[in-house]
């Protein structure tokens, strides 16, 4: 079976069949998925899916484009929400240099906010890091990241940074439908460079579908794909991958 460690199904591209999609996963092999969170305002939708679908789980957490917007008070809310007994990660949370370096302030206090929360409520995290390798790593390291773990998701960085994350940061790394593009040198590096037992696949659905689907609308279905690379990537058998990371996904979520 298929673990998706990160997907949005919550979001509005899946508005005109997201029922029929979700009821299709179990019996095209995807066994769990996690749906992650960007503000406060979907964690409603999400606790609905985990309610309806046996094998959704849920995350809860600040994105960092939405990091200079979170209200007073948000942390409490988040810890709250986290009593459901489905809400298994804070998350996503974490850094964009990319579309928001202007908030780098805002998003670093979040960030570390929510990484102390983490650790309190006994809960692994869910990082975006986009252009941010170094303030992220910072921050994770000044937070005690290993106390909790987690998961860096849709992973950017380098080979040489994944011996941290996985050894002293205690924390997994993800890869999805980017590393199927022709100019994902460094991520397939990285890719080889993963201990086993610290890999996860992921898609960030409904964005970054792999080739032969890109720019459409990306699913968990579509995960074949990325095992495919990532057994041409460690020449392991792609059945033998989606065994690994599905347990991989269950030992950090708690599932």
């Amino acid at each position: 079976m298929i673990f998706d460690t990160h997907a949005h199904y919550n979001d509005g591209q899946f508005a005109d069949d997201r029922d029929e999609l979700l009821s299709s996963m179990p019996e095209n092999g995807v066994g769990l998925i996690m749906n992650a969170c960007s503000n406060l305002g979907e964690i409603p939708d999400i606790i609905a899916l985990c309610e309806k679908y046996p094998f959704v789980y849920g995350a809860v957490g600040i994105h960092p484009e939405d990091a200079p917007t979170a209200e007073e008070g948000y942390l409490d809310r988040l810890r709250e929400y986290s009593k459901h007994p489905k809400i298994r990660a804070i998350g996503e949370i974490g850094l964009d240099y990319y579309w928001t370096a202007d908030t780098k302030k805002q998003q670093k206090r979040i960030l570390g906010e929510q990484v102390d929360l983490a650790r309190e409520l006994g809960l692994p995290v869910i990082i975006h890091d986009r252009e941010a390798h170094g303030d992220t790593m910072d921050i994770l390291r000044e937070h005690k990241v290993w106390e909790c773990g987690g998961v860096f998701h849709c992973y950017s960085g380098s080979a040489e940074m994944v011996k941290e994350i996985t050894g002293k940061l205690n924390m997994y790394v993800a890869f999805g439908g980017s590393l199927t593009f022709k100019n994902a040198v460094k991520p397939r590096e990285a890719a080889k460079a993963v201990p086993a037992d610290r890999l996860l696949i992921e898609t960030d659905s409904p964005y970054l579908a792999p080739v032969p689907h890109r720019g459409k609308r990306n699913s968990s279905l579509y995960l074949p794909k990325v095992l495919e690379m990532l057994s041409e990537i460690r020449g392991v058998p792609a059945d033998e991958l989606e065994r690994v990371t599905y347990e991989n996904g269950r030992r950090l979520f708690g599932i």
